[in-house]
């Protein structure tokens, strides 16, 4: 009897050994270079993967990851969209009234390049949702444990939908930006100052916290 509950116990709960072969981070995980911590921060907020491979050990976990991640594709997919629907009006249409001027080449450039980036941010953003709905929790870890290419695959599904609609937010700001310069009116064009002072002071703050807490979470290593 003391045998067959043994062999019962190997059989549906594992080893020791096994369970903590499956729960330890692999040193794939472990010895990262400097570009995989900073998108591993962008990623996952942290420069790390020990709290990520934690909460992938369990299906509740994993399904806790599955719905954050989604619900910022899902919040990037909407900004994207607006963001395609405002650049196509103004360059589809010209201005209604005749004070505000964005037929400038500058603005019209900045303008296109808002439209093709969140276009861009629709589709990818629309691929790492799928891709996330349709994976599950083994082929996720498999993913993590080969490393390499695979990693930054699975690293950069996440950050590039956001990189892209950022980067369309920044192009339809400066378009802005530019007509405002272009103001003939002496209070619009400080008061389009004035908004280019707020846009750099909360850049940098921004850039500055991201540094900080990236940092932070370095030394916490």
């Amino acid at each position: 009897m003391a045998l067959q509950y043994f062999l019962e116990a190997i059989t549906f709960h594992g080893t020791p050994d096994e369970l903590t072969e499956e729960q330890t981070i692999p040193a794939s995980l472990r010895d990262t270079s400097s570009l995989t911590r900073v998108l591993c921060f962008l990623a996952l907020g942290r420069p790390d993967f020990e709290d990520h491979w934690e909460s992938l050990q369990s299906k509740e976990g994993f399904e806790d990851v599955r719905k954050r991640l989604c619900s910022i594709l899902s919040n990037t997919i909407s900004l994207a969209s607006l963001l395609v629907a405002t650049s196509c009006v103004f360059l589809s249409t010209g201005s209604p009234v005749p004070y505000f001027d964005y037929s400038s080449p500058a603005t019209y450039f900045l303008l296109f390049m808002s439209l093709m980036l969140a276009m861009i941010a629709v589709m990818t953003s629309g691929l790492s949702m799928i891709r996330w709905l349709h994976t599950d929790r083994q082929w996720t870890q498999e993913q993590l444990r080969s490393g390499g290419y695979f990693l930054f695959s699975y690293l950069l599904s996440i950050i590039m939908p956001i990189l892209f609609v950022g980067l369309s937010l920044n192009c339809f700001i400066l378009a802005m930006l530019t007509a405002g310069f272009h103001f003939e009116n002496t209070v619009c064009r400080i008061l389009t100052a004035l908004w280019l002072v707020i846009y750099v002071i909360c850049s940098g703050a921004m850039l500055t916290e991201f540094a900080w807490r990236y940092v932070k979470g370095l030394k916490s290593q």
